[in-house]
């Protein structure tokens, strides 16, 4: 075995001749000497028999000083035990191979500090018995530049999530604006074709009861003239009944306006439902037929929380078609039910019915059933029964049959 002694002795030997004259087994020394990795030989037993001036001063060890010392001495504390168990292993089965291939491994300094190491162990048999030589790399540097280029990646990785999240927020926002645009186009559209409507409608609805009330009250003054109260008091019934029609159609086309522009408010109050609809029946008196009357009855709690005006037009609406779609001498049904957690609305005619065609469109803006096409009407009362039912979380459906009637039932939950 190589002592120290000789090893240092060779070391100087080696550093004062001539490169020129080396032979070849100086030339095979030079390399050892020179290097710049580390390379270090040990025995068996996994002691240091050489250690070349790259691997001394990689570990931070004086000339010489690394001779003699167990191999684990260069791996750091946590490791030793794990090391000895692996270079037990490696010994029954010794082969040339690369160590770190997917792997940190690090080397400790005399000072304790670590760096991180790339190894390749070369085994070797003589006569004295079996070696090995590692080939040791500092590659803390190369480490470094791998962590900044990793730091780096992870950064930009980082700001490309930042600028796509920016983007994708960007295009909802754009997609949010350009829904609200739709909608604020469709609403305009909307509203257009309400004026158009109404504008086609009202030059139609309108001139009939203008007429009359103009030609009812001409008669007036001349019944006047002749004293005849009773022909005169007909004809001012036929002038309440047609400003009546245009004080209706007026209505009709300014809540579903108002509904459109979304500019009508819901305060729900609490109120006596029965005391409501006997002030509500006595308002619409003067809308009956000749012979027609409304049967109004009430069961269960009397005191309900809604919205008033809202419940006022729905109420109206119902009845007042009730009213028109039904002949003269007919009974109009209405019937409310406050049981806990409901409020239950009922309103039953005998009148024209709707036809089971008409029935999918009954709801929609100016439809009119073809059956009502004589009679007086906007075609926007149920389209606004539906938008305030609607509007107040309520549930409304209906039943019908030509020419014998049509009921509806609408269910608020208290």
């Amino acid at each position: 075995m190589v002592c120290k002694s000789s090893i240092i002795a060779r070391y100087f030997d080696l550093c004062k001749q001539n490169h020129a004259d080396m032979t070849e087994k100086n030339r095979a020394d030079a390399i050892f000497l020179y290097a710049t990795e580390g390379i270090i030989q040990t025995d068996q037993s996994g002691t240091i028999i050489l250690a070349n001036p790259s691997a001394e001063k990689m570990f931070g060890y004086e000339l010489g000083e690394l001779f003699g010392k167990k191999i684990e001495i260069l791996t750091p504390s946590r490791m030793h035990a794990s090391h000895v168990n692996q270079r037990t292993k490696y010994n029954k089965n010794p082969h040339a191979r690369s160590m770190g291939k997917g792997l940190d491994l690090y080397g400790a300094r005399k000072d304790g500090s670590e760096f991180p190491v790339e190894i390749s162990l070369s085994p070797y048999h003589t006569e004295e018995g079996n070696f090995v030589i590692a080939f040791i790399i500092d590659i803390t540097q190369r480490k470094q530049a791998e962590d900044r280029l990793k730091h780096y990646s992870v950064e930009l990785e980082k700001q490309v999530r930042n600028r796509t999240l920016i983007l994708e927020e960007a295009i909802d926002e754009l997609e949010k604006t350009k829904q609200e645009l739709n909608e604020a186009l469709e609403k305009e559209r909307s509203l257009n074709e309400l004026k158009s409507r109404f504008v086609s409608m009202a030059s139609h609805e309108f001139r009939t009861p203008l007429a009359t009330i103009l030609s009812s009250l001409s008669l007036v003054t001349r019944y006047g003239d002749m004293n005849d109260k009773e022909k005169q008091n007909k004809h001012i019934t036929r002038i309440k009944s047609s400003i009546s029609n245009l004080t209706d159609i007026l209505n009709d086309f300014l809540s579903v306006s108002k509904l459109e522009e979304g500019k009508v408010e819901y305060f729900a109050e609490e109120f006596e439902i029965r005391e409501f609809m006997d002030d509500l029946i006595a308002e619409m008196q003067l809308l009956l037929k000749e012979d027609q009357y409304i049967n109004y009855a009430h069961h269960g709690n009397e005191m309900v929380t809604l919205d008033k005006k809202s419940l006022k037009n729905i109420v109206f609406n119902l009845i007042s078609n009730a009213i028109k779609f039904s002949p003269e001498g007919t009974v109009i049904k209405v019937a409310s039910n406050v049981q806990k957690g409901s409020f239950v609305l009922v309103v039953q005619d005998s009148g024209i019915g709707i036809s089971d065609t008409d029935q999918e469109h009954l709801f929609e803006r100016f439809f009119r059933g073809h059956n009502a096409s004589n009679i007086q009407g906007t075609g926007l009362g149920l389209n606004i029964v539906g938008r305030y039912v609607e509007q107040m979380n309520g549930h409304i459906t209906f039943t019908s049959e030509l020419n014998k009637g049509t009921t509806f039932t609408i269910t608020f939950k208290q």
